[in-house]
């Protein structure tokens, strides 16, 4: 269960971004795959973004008009991903 190696240019976090930014890089596991990636800060901070947003998510219903705005946001946080590190993308969220 090697993990991968971490990015190596910094990213910013967008401006809408509410979430806590971390000042740590950490390793992340798959909880499905058991693969695991490290993570800069900015990866980290916008992982537990996206995984919280979900949560909410599922707890008041994804039908729910009131998770639009949260289903938005994990959204853009995926998109964000996508384009910031591919590779850790496709290890922990895809």
């Amino acid at each position: 269960m090697d993990s991968q190696k971490k990015s190596k240019t910094k990213q910013k976090l967008p401006k809408w971004f509410k979430g806590q930014l971390y000042s740590q890089g950490e390793t992340v596991t798959n909880p499905f795959s058991g693969e695991s990636y490290d993570l800069t800060a900015e990866e980290v901070s916008m992982y537990d973004f996206i995984m919280g947003s979900q949560m909410m998510a599922e707890q008041l219903g994804w039908l729910n008009p009131k998770t639009r705005t949260i289903q938005n946001d994990m959204s853009k946080g995926l998109n964000w991903f996508r384009v910031n590190n591919p590779e850790a993308y496709y290890v922990l969220l895809d």
